[in-house]
This record gives structure tokens, C-alpha cells and sequence, in this order.
């Protein structure tokens, strides 16, 4: 089952390798495989390995920093504040969502 992390307004979040990989199930299924085919197709290919305690790393040095920057715009004035989420891309919104709700899990 695909599992997809969750906005405060219940948008579904994928990374890049889940949408390649549902991609590849929509192709298949367009060409007329069956699921179970696709099933067996996707268990006999190769996924890189995730070295999970790396990963717990580099979630913990993204928790430092997000927290020192909401530290550092809880010093800033209101205006200065506005204008810093102006400069933030809804991308990087989305991924800094997406950052905090991996972090608080």
C-alpha cells in the first residue's frame, strides 16, 4: 500500500520516487497488464537501500535548523516577518509541511 504523509489540510505529500512509481503502475495498467502482473513486476525491481539511521541524522540536523529559524523570525518585527513568507515559494511551504509532520512522527 502507498503511503503518503498528510498537510493540516489533508493534502496527500509524495516524494519524487513515489510518483515514479505510480507512474509506472498507470502505464502498465494501460497496457493492459494486470495488478497482480504489475505486483510481481515492482517486487523483482531493484530499490535502493535507505540507511535509516543516516536518515534519522539528517531528519535531526533539519529539526536544528528549522527550529533556529523559527526562533530567529520570532524575533523579527511583523513586517519583516510578512515579508519573508512573500520570498517563500509554495513549493518550499509544502516541503518545510512536509519536513515538520516527518519530525513530529
Amino acid at each position: 500500500m502507498l503511503d503518503a504523509e498528510r498537510s493540516a489540510a489533508n493534502y496527500r505529500y509524495y516524494d519524487q520516487a513515489m510518483i515514479k512509481r505510480l507512474q509506472f503502475i498507470e502505464q502498465r495498467k494501460q497496457q493492459g497488464l494486470s495488478l497482480v502482473q504489475i505486483q510481481h513486476e515492482l517486487n523483482i525491481t531493484p530499490y535502493e537501500e535507505i540507511d535509516v539511521q543516516v536518515l534519522r541524522l539528517k531528519m535531526q540536523d533539519l529539526e536544528h535548523d528549522v527550529t533556529s529559524l523559527l526562533a530567529q523570525m520570532n524575533k523579527q518585527d511583523d513586517k519583516k516577518i510578512e515579508t519573508i513568507k512573500k520570498n517563500v515559494s509554495p513549493e518550499s511551504i509544502a516541503l518545510m509541511q512536509s519536513l515538520l509532520l516527518l519530525i513530529h512522527n
